[in-house]
Formats: C-alpha cells, structure tokens, sequence
C-alpha cells in the first residue's frame, strides 16, 4: 500500500485522533502486537519466510504513517518449523502469554489444524494466509468462527483444475498425491471434483513427503494410459515430480496446487518444472500498479530469485491490512467479537495486491478468495507467470469474490 493511500484511510473510515476512543489516544505510545507463525526453517521455509517479508512490508508501510492512531505494529514472531506439535506450542504462547491483538499464520494445513482451538476457545482472531487445506475454514461455522483465510481453499483449487483439464478434453487424469494430512485431505477434495465431472481418476498412486525419486511411480502413471498428471503434494516433493516426468519421456500436461509455483519446486526439479501448470491468486503483472510496486518493495528486504513464495507474500501482505482496517472499523476495540465483527461487516474497500477486497469475510464466510478468482500459472524463463498471455492484461479488470 503507498502511504498517500494509507494516509488516506482515517478520513475514508470516518475516524480522526480527535474522535478516536479515549484508550486509544492514551495508549498512544505502546505498539500494537501482532503475532506471527510461519515455517522459517525446513522443507516449508520458502513460503515461510515470504509469508513473513510480506507483513514486514506491510507493517513497515503502515508503520511510516503513523501506524495506528500514532501506535505503531509490532510483530511477534514464532517459527513453527512446519511441526504441529510447535505450532500448537506457539498458538498458545501467543495468545496466553503474549497476548497478541490478532495472529497471522500457519502455511502448512496440518500444524494450522492442530492450533485453530487455541483460538477458537479463546476467541482470538487468526487469518490464515498460506494453508489452503479445506478443513481449517470448515472445522467451526463462521458466525461463531475466528478462523479467517486469504488463501485459496483446496475444494477451489481442486476444482479449478478438473475444469482446466476437461476444457482441454482431457478424461484420463492420473494422480500422484503424497501421504500426508494435506495428500488424503487433497485426494478426496481432487476425486469429488472428477466426480462431479462425471470422471474417475485413471491411476492413483501414493508416495511418502520426502522422497528423493519419483520415477518409478512416474513409470507406474504413465502406463496406465493416462493422458494428464494432477501432482498433489507441496513444493519440494512438487520438483520431485516434474524432474521425475521428465525423466520419464512422459509428455502429458502436468498440473498441481500452488505449491508447484514455490521455488522449492524449482530449485529441488533443477527447473524442471517449465511448462507445468499450477492454481494462482496472483502472479507478477507489469500492468498492475500495486502488484509491481509490492515487488518492489519485497526486493528492498530480500532480494531472490525466483522469490519464494510471492502468493504467501501477497495474501500475508493483504491481511495485515485487513486486520488494520478491521482495527479502525472496531474503533479501538480489540477484543476478539470486536474485531470478527469488523472483519466481517467491513466499512470499506481495500485494493490489495492479490485482489480489491470489498467484503473478503462475512457472519456465512470466512474464505477471502472464491473460485472466480483463480488464474492458471505456469513456469516459464524460470519464472513464475499466466499460462495463458492475455490473462495477464485481462487481470487489469479485478476479479471480485463471488
């Protein structure tokens, strides 16, 4: 977000220090806490520490505007380590101990899983804005829930998928899905979608998080007749796979999850993965001016290449201003009902960088992204882009949550 739009946003909400609430002009000089629970260190580390440079970003632009009502953002930062017995461990230090206003975390659906009763119980808001898996929406039904998402739930993803493969006429689809919690949970969201498609996967073929080689079971897929791969695993294993097609001379079309677009997949596929499609929220865009300027802005705190994970980025960078919008709504009130309330009944827009949000979460729904809004990316020159080119102009026009 540019300051001047950030600047901005006390007279767009209707709030000035002089109307502010009493506590929070008294308080002016204690930071506002937020937590923080990403993957930094481990096989998840690339969404992990993107997820994290995109708050920094955001706080640090918020920040440089007098944060809120003169109290800047602090966050407070844990490492899950992808390991649901730590995240659990963090959820409850920072909402028993810590005592942050609101947390944002979690890139691995498991650990998030394990954790959202932390919060739930102690009716603290969390937004999750990387862990997809469909359950973490579900588990409690949003007009009691404090669970919010900017990611892409995998029921959308899945689907989104299946209709690419039968607008291309494909009926064949082989999946090869690892054995984890987010592998069984994404299996039975990937096999509803081909049902509901009148299709039966062709092969279905399993394998452990971790593997070094896939080309024994690639072998397997290829001669059961399939005529397309579905890959549903997360983004090391996802290099595992490509290299593994490849190897294989098996030249169907290979499609997965986001998690195919982490560098992870890159660097562990040694790029490998040119060609592949993935689900996208968002993909680097010259033509959008929010979207080129948060690149930016990424690059002064890490400069990579490929980045990590620009949609973890992205959609942490987007929460942490629907969290301070949502601050500004609830008037200085940060108690948990509070601040759901404000999430939910929002009192105005927010362009961000994955979307414009004009109400991402309401008393019905949780989920900031709905299945309109996905894009089919793909790699290409080692980088991240629109599989087909004139989505990239087509993106100018915003795709709005449905």
């Amino acid at each position: 977000m540019h300051a001047t739009r950030l600047a901005g946003l006390l007279a767009f909400i209707g709030l000035s220090l002089g109307s502010a609430p009493l506590q929070a002009q008294t308080a002016a000089a204690q930071p506002i806490r937020l937590g923080i629970i990403f993957p930094l260190t481990g096989g998840s580390a690339d969404m992990g520490n993107s997820a994290l440079i995109g708050a920094q970003v955001a706080v640090s632009e918020i920040n440089q505007v007098g944060g809120y009502l003169g109290r800047p953002l602090e966050l407070v930062v844990r490492d899950d380590e992808a390991n649901n017995d730590i995240g659990l461990k963090h959820a409850q230090d920072l909402v028993l101990k810590e005592k942050v206003v609101a947390t944002i975390g979690f890139c691995n659906s498991g650990v998030a899983m394990r954790a959202l009763d932390v919060f739930q119980n102690n009716q603290h808001p969390l937004i999750v804005p990387c862990a997809t898996g469909t359950a973490i929406t579900a588990k409690y039904p949003a007009a009691q829930s404090f669970i919010f998402r900017t990611a892409a739930p995998d029921q959308y993803q899945t689907q989104f998928l299946v209709d690419e493969v039968v607008k291309r006429g494909l009926t064949k689809v082989a999946l090869l899905v690892d054995t984890s919690g987010y592998g069984d949970a994404g299996l039975k969201d990937l096999e509803a979608a081909l049902g509901r498609a009148g299709l039966k996967p062709q092969a279905v073929v399993r394998f452990k998080v971790g593997v070094k080689s896939l080309e024994e079971e690639m072998k397997e897929l290829r001669n059961s007749g399939a005529d397309s791969l579905i890959g549903w695993t997360v983004g090391p294993e996802q290099g595992v796979l490509s290299a593994a097609r490849v190897a294989a001379g098996w030249k169907v079309p290979q499609f997965g999850p986001w998690g195919l677009s982490h560098a992870s997949a890159f660097n562990s596929s040694g790029g490998k993965v040119e060609g592949a499609m993935m689900v996208q929220t968002v993909l680097p865009n010259i033509f959008l001016e929010r979207n080129s300027t948060f690149l930016r802005n990424y690059s002064k705190v890490k400069k990579e290449q490929p980045i990590g994970s620009m949609m973890s980025a992205a959609q942490t960078y987007d929460a942490v201003n629907l969290l301070v919008r949502a601050m500004f709504d609830s008037r200085g009130d940060f108690s948990g009902p509070a601040m759901k309330k404000a999430l939910e009944n929002p009192s105005g827009i927010y362009r961000g960088v994955v979307t414009t949000y004009d109400r991402p979460f309401s008393d019905k729904d949780h989920d900031a992204i709905s299945l309109n809004m996905l894009w089919l990316g793909t790699w290409r020159n080692q980088e991240r882009g629109y599989y087909y080119k004139e989505d990239e102009k087509r993106a100018t026009v915003i795709r709005r949550k449905q």
